[in-house]
């Protein structure tokens, strides 16, 4: 049987060795442009979540059972980048007695 299939395993060698790297390289390739896509979507998830501004808020608190005294079911979330009750520390003595 294996000797049937050698004639034909000559004759496809030269076809296979560039299919072959073709097929490895667009794998290659796949894993780098996955990668880099979502390198680019982390970014960006990352861009949005730094906006939101409670850390720097008089109303938050820091305690995780009540984070912010207005909207305490809003704080830390993607939500509260445009909140309207935002308002930020103006001096140091003042974030003395944030706690």
């Amino acid at each position: 049987m294996f000797q049937l299939l050698s004639p034909l395993a000559q004759a496809l060698q030269p076809v296979l060795v560039p299919l072959c790297a073709v097929v490895a390289w667009t794998l290659v390739l796949s894993i780098l442009w996955q990668a880099w896509s979502m390198t680019q979507s982390g970014v960006s998830t990352l861009r949005q979540l730094h906006q939101i501004p409670c850390a720097n808020c008089q109303f938050f608190t820091g305690d995780y059972h009540l984070k912010c005294a207005v909207r305490p079911s809003v704080a830390l979330t993607e939500e509260a980048i445009g909140c309207s009750d935002y308002y930020p520390f103006n001096n140091q003595a003042s974030e003395r007695f944030r706690y």
